[in-house]
């Protein structure tokens, strides 16, 4: 699954999905990682608005004893478990988003020894990632990413992908009842797709992290 990726430039974001910035926006770090924060678009009052979000929703757990532990952040939502788990969110559209993204992450190669292999779209320098958001008590406005299979070309990499969705259809992905939205559960084609293998460590050490990628 997906845990680390690129926004894009806020006003290229603004311009590109004729949105306005929301009240919670932040100028934050252009990679993203889950707990961290990230942009979404999502509509209100009729309109489309940029807004700043913490990347996964809380999940609670239970350490041995029963005692509470810390929540951690499920950023990505199985497109197949949208009628079920994620029906309270995803049935409602006041509660889908687009995640705008230039490209994501994933690790690839042996335990120990996974670098970093980065996916983005041809002819969309930045393109829309289907999401869902809410409110939590726990970190307040926070967003998950929907994932479907990834194309058999690209399995290799990895066999989930995000949910792309094209200009021509991000109304529908904010607006269509839920039952609509199965036409979005497809891979996207890899001929539309562009692979950037390296050798960078998957895991890294603290404050190494990468520097800007304006797109």
């Amino acid at each position: 699954m997906c845990n680390r990726a690129e926004r894009g430039d806020t006003m290229k974001v603004l311009n590109l999905f004729g949105a306005k910035l929301g009240a919670r926006f932040n100028e934050g770090p252009l990679e993203i990682h889950p707990k961290g924060p990230g942009s979404v678009v999502r509509m209100q009052d009729g309109e489309r608005v940029l807004e700043q979000m913490t990347w996964g929703f809380p999940v609670s757990l239970k350490g041995k004893n029963g005692q509470p532990l810390k929540p951690k952040p499920v950023n990505n939502a199985r497109f197949d478990k949208l009628g079920t788990f994620w029906k309270r969110w995803a049935d409602f559209p006041d509660h889908r988003c687009l995640i705008p993204t230039a490209r994501f992450a994933e690790a690839v190669g042996e335990k120990g020894r996974m670098t970093e292999t980065w996916l983005s779209v041809k002819d969309q320098p930045i393109f829309a990632w289907a999401g869902l958001w809410s409110n939590s008590e726990e970190w307040g406005s926070v967003f998950t990413g929907v994932m479907t299979s990834a194309c058999s070309e690209l399995s290799h990499i990895h066999d989930r992908s995000p949910v792309i969705v094209d200009p021509a259809d991000w109304d529908f992905w904010l607006q269509a009842p839920l039952e609509e939205l199965y036409r979005f559960d497809h891979p996207y084609p890899a001929e539309r797709m562009s692979v950037e293998a390296t050798d960078k460590p998957w895991f890294r050490p603290k404050g190494t992290e990468a520097g800007p990628r304006l797109l």
